[in-house]
């Protein structure tokens, strides 16, 4: 592929609008044929990019929040209280209290939200609130291999095996002015399988039959694939689920509720680097990027990468050795970042064409979590543009000194 020279200063992000309409009507779509009665919860903490959360906001999306933070941020971009869905076990209580009243769906997590439940009661006696409540089960057992913790139990939510939701439910049933109106079952994958919600959605069934539970809604969370071939899509999950979900209830009384993250948005997003300098080092060819391994992996648990390589033009600069077609093949070329930390490696090339200056790396499906876990290390957050055709726009520019410095004393 031939490099463009109108292209932005490396490294930046890039969304493709059309990409990200694609999968965000897929996935409605098919929440509507399979469910009809639906609503989206935008999963903020995977991407709270300002131009993203608008994108979805204008397309009937609610902001899915897990903090204070995340809710004031939802708020600031134009969200009401009653557009949020407050999940995870750090809520501040003033929002907390702030989302309820309004009527927005807040999924209890602990004890001491339970608490403050009964406080907020206490304060409003003329009033009735509603209420979910986050299950903690044994999604192992039902899907042996294919869950992230394994016989070990998550850390999230009620137990349903020790009691402990049955605790809480009673609690809750015994507070006046309170209705448990749904159930938030979120689990991490491993395989992202259609078999992981089936057997949420039989979860869902098992808890209202036990419990005789008149719900409004059943919040499936996320952790759906996108975009990986030979993966389930949106239109292979939800079918999958109305089935199970069938069982017990009616999309005429209950909503389903899934909050979307990584696969809506990887798809869509790509991270554009370029090669600075190449070394050799006791026979070994190191390939140095202006992107990080932090930029598009900072939890460092990643293997591999999806990425190609567009090779730039031979220009006056570059020696006509360089020529594409000319370039010698290397046995090993270890593709790095531009940090000062060894861990900075990327990939190794091997029996490929030798990777010069000026050639751009491009990473795919890095839309998910590595914006929002960026670290401000060496380099401050890259640019962000958007893709329609073949127009960029930018929608975040480049961190200065003087954003990196806002609010501090010096």
């Amino acid at each position: 592929m031939t490099g463009n020279t109108e292209q932005p200063k490396t490294p930046y992000f890039v969304i493709d609008e059309p990409v990200l309409q694609r999968y965000y009507d897929m996935l409605t779509g098919s929440l509507a044929s399979a469910w009809g009665n639906y609503l989206v919860g935008y999963s903020f903490k995977t991407n709270s990019l300002p131009w993203l959360v608008s994108f979805v906001k204008d397309r009937g999306a609610c902001a899915e929040v897990v903090s204070e933070d995340e809710y004031s941020l939802a708020r600031y971009l134009g969200y009401l209280d009653s557009e949020i869905i407050y999940n995870g076990p750090y809520k501040g209580e003033r929002s907390f209290c702030d989302v309820l009243l309004a009527g927005g769906i807040v999924n209890l997590d602990s004890m001491q939200e339970i608490r403050w439940l009964a406080d907020l009661v206490s304060r409003y006696p003329d009033r009735t609130f509603q209420a979910g409540i986050r299950v903690n089960f044994n999604l192992e057992k039902m899907c042996p291999g294919e869950t992230t913790m394994g016989e070990e139990s998550g850390r999230f939510g009620f137990c349903y095996e020790t009691g402990r939701f049955a605790e809480a439910l009673k609690l809750l049933q015994e507070m006046p002015g309170v209705s448990v109106t749904g159930l938030h079952l979120h689990s991490s994958s491993k395989s992202r399988s259609v078999n992981i919600f089936r057997a949420i959605a039989r979860m869902a069934c098992q808890l209202q039959e036990e419990f005789n539970l008149k719900l409004s809604y059943i919040d499936l969370g996320g952790g759906y694939c996108g975009g990986m071939a030979g993966r389930p899509e949106y239109p292979d999950y939800f079918p999958a689920v109305a089935e199970e979900l069938r069982r017990r209830f009616s999309p005429e009384q209950t909503r389903l509720i899934v909050e979307p993250g990584i696969s809506l948005i990887s798809k869509c997003t790509t991270f554009v680097t370029g090669v600075f300098d190449t070394r050799d080092i006791k026979g070994t060819r190191y390939v140095m990027t202006d992107g990080s391994r932090f930029n598009i992996d900072p939890t460092m648990i990643k293997s591999s990468h999806l990425y190609h390589v567009d090779y730039t033009d031979v220009s006056a600069e570059i020696s006509s050795e360089h020529n594409l077609s000319g370039r010698k093949p290397l046995t090993r070329q270890i593709v790095s970042g531009f940090t000062c930390m060894e861990v900075d490696r990327l990939f190794t090339c091997e029996d490929q064409p030798e990777l010069i200056p000026g050639d751009r790396i491009i990473y795919e499906n890095v839309g998910g979590y590595t914006m929002s876990l960026n670290p401000l290390f060496i380099q401050y957050f890259p640019a962000v543009y958007v893709r329609n055709g073949n127009k960029l726009r930018m929608v975040r520019r480049k961190w200065t000194p003087a954003d990196y410095v806002q609010g501090s004393e010096f």
